[in-house]
């Protein structure tokens, strides 16, 4: 049986990524630093799998990285490590500079020495249609520049440049991915969607940045790793690979079906209705991406429907109400990314 390393399992994509992988017979190996968005609520499901361990590592932590690695000899790793939510780049980037370029120079350095040896190990980086920037017109292919807006998307950026850097200079064998906004179970409430079915099930205003007029290209999570996974299997080495659904929603169009879905499940409270208020800085109107070449090349392409995907989704968060419980309720409903005037 094949081993494979996904850091940041018990994150929201990464949870469902090992799910998905354990399916189709890999052994994985977890490697979480557990922060405030790691949850092992998400992996409960498999904790218990002789074909599942999970190491409490930072990937900042050299020493710990290179021990697992000489354990359990993994074909591939996947990257999923990262700080990823906007606001908190606005408040305090320090952590996003930390994790997503020191932590992945980090990786890159442990798994240099690793694939000297073991030469067929395949490292995928996960990245964001966010380094491409605001993209008013069209949809941003592979070979686009990069112009991220926020300090998180220009980490994410930086982290891109140097995976590749060391594909070139070093040789060694790596993929990276451009995915466009994810959603489905597990995913933590900070994030738009979860925290809107958050407001609808607790009887709270839906809060839409601007007038909700945003667009954003959603893909169901569970998409999403299939990509990855066709990716890891048949993607070509040194190769970027942008993996969307090619359909765009505005917000306010997506916390209005979110409403519409409540009211099949639920008896909503007089609080539910969308609110708008000030827009963050740097927010970026549009993401687009371009995913012909994934669709071509490797034959994947998104098939989960949006309104499926949600109506699925919001039924995930209703079973699993104890999920909510496991993290900070600060961490769902304070704002963060507000600059003082």
């Amino acid at each position: 049986m094949k081993s494979v390393i996904v850091t940041g399992g018990l994150g929201f994509i990464g949870s469902n990524l090992i799910k998905k992988l354990l399916e189709k017979n890999y052994k994985v190996i977890n490697i979480d630093k557990i922060n405030y968005a790691s949850s092992f609520y998400n992996t409960r499901e498999f904790a218990k799998s002789k074909n599942y361990k999970f190491y409490k590592i930072n990937i900042n932590d050299s020493k710990n990285l290179k021990k697992i690695l000489k354990v359990f000899r993994p074909v591939g790793i996947f990257n999923l490590a990262a700080e990823t939510h906007v606001d908190r780049s606005i408040d305090n980037p320090g952590e996003f500079i930390n994790s997503n370029i020191m932590g992945v120079y980090n990786l890159l350095e442990c798994f240099r020495g690793y694939s000297k040896k073991y030469k067929n190990c395949k490292l995928i980086h996960i990245s964001t249609d966010e380094v491409y920037g605001d993209v008013i017109k069209g949809r941003s292919k592979e070979n686009d520049p990069y112009k991220p807006s926020s300090p998180y998307a220009a980490t994410k950026a930086s982290s891109d440049h140097l995976v590749y850097s060391y594909l070139k200079t070093f040789k060694i064998k790596a993929i990276i991915t451009n995915c466009s906004n994810n959603y489905g179970p597990r995913q933590h409430p900070e994030k738009l969607i979860p925290k809107l079915i958050y407001n609808v099930i607790n009887n709270k205003p839906l809060t839409l940045y601007g007038k909700g007029e945003n667009l954003r290209e959603w893909i169901h999570v569970t998409d999403h790793c299939e990509a990855l996974i066709k990716v890891f299997q048949g993607g070509k080495i040194g190769e970027f690979y942008n993996i969307g659904s090619n359909l765009n929603s505005r917000n306010i169009d997506i916390a209005k079906f979110i409403i519409k879905i409540g009211k099949k499940k639920l008896k909503l409270g007089k609080n539910v209705k969308i609110k708008f208020v000030k827009d963050r800085p740097g927010h970026d109107f549009r993401y687009a991406l371009n995913s012909n070449k994934i669709n071509n090349k490797l034959k994947w392409k998104a098939k989960i429907n949006i309104k499926t995907g949600l109506e699925n989704t919001f039924e995930w968060y209703l079973k699993n109400m104890r999920y909510y419980t496991t993290i900070k309720k600060r961490d769902i409903t304070k704002r963060l990314g507000k600059l003082n005037d």
